[in-house]
């Protein structure tokens, strides 16, 4: 089977970029702007919802009469609530699929806007006494995958098969998921499984965090989720999709080795032939700022670099308040 390192539009958005070493994350800071108020929802990813918060936080403490709602519980809830008039934000985990997007177009004419707010890295969790140091891509399908189309079709289901001894080699995997509704999963299952079923005996969670905890209590456990969730009870085990194995590190993560990198997205209304309203456009550039990639990189995630902030805000016809 073969597998994509990087979706495309991460890979696109990272070759703005001129590789690890030249990385500028120098961020223009927040411009404050007098009077705003009102109020913002968010409905969307449960992956960034640790991150919204942050974001949320920041800023009404600038702007103390705004408020924010935030709803986090999978990326496939944000973009009904778009397109319904629920919600200003959507955060995703993952892009729009072509019928999400297709409803838009329908309703109001034009496409939903992606803004590009923080890189991932989808981690391979395992219990923090579990002593396995690499897993590849091709394992990686044969343990989730309910037909796997590596290895000769043939299921990894014991530690063991993936080269642990003592009292490791007879014991199974136990596997962890996020549930249907979460862009993770629909990451996962495009890029890990080749668009492929899961196993009917994975556990399914409802959240990020829950995903890694049960990791963390279940030291025969392995599950995936963001970087942002890694806790003590457990280690990120790094990924090969070749000869060589990678951590789930910045650097790895923006030289395009580490094999399960992606963007996190909000998704925003916004009309080609107007300006974004006021309240999104400051809530955007304010997480875009220097100040608001400094929470994401509180949250656990990684930052955009200056290139890909000066492309987002110009596309959302910001760039100029912002700087």
């Amino acid at each position: 089977m073969k597998l994509r390192a990087l979706s495309a539009a991460v890979a696109a958005l990272m070759a703005l970029t001129a590789g690890a070493a030249a990385l500028d994350m120098e961020l223009s800071p927040y411009k404050v702007v007098n009077g705003l108020s009102g109020k913002l929802k968010s409905v969307g990813s449960d992956t960034m919802q640790q991150e919204m918060e942050l974001w949320a936080e920041g800023f009404q403490a600038i702007y103390p009469n705004v408020s924010i709602e935030l709803i986090g519980k999978g990326s496939n809830t944000a973009p009904p609530a778009l397109l319904s008039g629920e919600s200003q934000l959507g955060p995703m985990s993952r892009q729009m699929s072509p019928d999400e997007i297709g409803a838009f177009e329908v309703k109001y004419g034009y496409k939903p806007t992606a803004v590009l707010v923080a890189i991932d890295a989808l981690a391979i969790y395992v219990h923090k006494d579990n002593p396995l140091t690499c897993v590849s891509m091709e394992q990686i399908e044969r343990i989730f995958a309910a037909d796997p189309k590596s290895g000769g079709g043939k299921s990894i289901l014991t530690w063991g098969e993936l080269g642990l001894t003592g009292e490791w080699a007879a014991k199974p995997i136990t596997m962890q998921s996020r549930n249907v509704l979460s862009g993770t999963y629909k990451y996962f299952k495009q890029h890990a499984l080749g668009g492929g079923d899961f196993k009917d005996n994975i556990k399914m969670q409802v959240g990020s965090e829950v995903v890694v905890s049960e990791v963390a209590k279940d030291k025969y456990a392995m599950g995936y989720s963001g970087i942002g969730y890694k806790a003590a009870g457990v280690r990120a085990v790094p990924l090969s999709s070749g000869k060589s194995c990678y951590e789930a590190t910045f650097d790895n993560t923006y030289a395009k080795k580490y094999p399960l990198a992606r963007g996190l997205y909000i998704y925003v209304l916004k009309d080609p032939k107007k300006p974004i309203d006021t309240l999104s456009g400051e809530f955007v550039k304010y997480v875009l700022s220097k100040e608001g990639q400094t929470q994401a990189k509180k949250g656990g995630y990684y930052p955009i670099t200056r290139n890909i902030r000066e492309h987002e805000l110009t596309r959302l016809g910001l760039l100029a308040s912002a700087n």
